[in-house]
């Protein structure tokens, strides 16, 4: 009896890892999806918003404004299409590598430039909450550096995960929105 409720237990376990793992793989993948359409749509913009980050050559500018949408698009996909084992390590090294990247501007000075998170309508400048929610998406991710199970989630478990990793997207959603009004020129009007 004691060994059967052990291994309801780790099964029960296993399943909600599942439900998490989805959920976090889709809303990551959502947002991948999300910052790189705009970028693909005017890549000279986003080059704009690379040379404005100092980090790399200029030679290199052109390129990575082009290949980099194109990985997150591919990174996106491959996460919502339950991918998230094998691509699960290249989103985190993604977004922590953005995340260092605006840490690094934002240690020398340069909190005014664009983030490059994606819409241009909602430009934000750098800030350390913008590190720390690339920081957290990356973190969601965690469990697929171990063994998320592989269980065949039931019907009630994959719509529960969907609606989590919809709210993922949308609290994602909802921080680059309040973030770009805070910093939009009627706030600094107000204070």
């Amino acid at each position: 009896m004691a060994d059967g409720g052990a291994s309801t237990l780790a099964v029960l376990g296993a399943a909600q890892l599942g439900v998490l793992g989805y959920a976090a793989s889709l809303g990551v993948g959502l947002v991948f999806m999300q910052a790189a359409v705009p970028k693909l749509r005017n890549t000279q913009l986003f080059a704009g918003v690379l040379a404005n980050y100092r980090l790399l050559p200029g030679f290199l500018i052109a390129p990575a404004a082009l290949l980099l949408p194109i990985a997150e698009l591919w990174v996106g996909l491959a996460l919502m299409l339950d991918h998230a084992s094998h691509f699960a390590p290249v989103a985190m090294a993604l977004l922590l590598l953005f995340a260092i990247a605006m840490g690094i501007n934002i240690a020398r000075g340069r909190r005014e430039i664009d983030c490059g998170c994606g819409r241009s309508d909602l430009r934000q400048p750098l800030s350390w909450l913008l590190v720390v929610r690339n920081v957290l998406l990356a973190a969601l991710l965690l469990p697929y550096l171990g063994t998320v199970p592989d269980i065949g989630l039931n019907l009630v478990d994959s719509a529960i995960a969907m609606a989590g990793g919809i709210t993922i997207y949308l609290l994602y959603l909802l921080f680059n929105a309040i973030g770009a009004l805070a910093a939009s020129p009627l706030a600094a009007q107000r204070r």
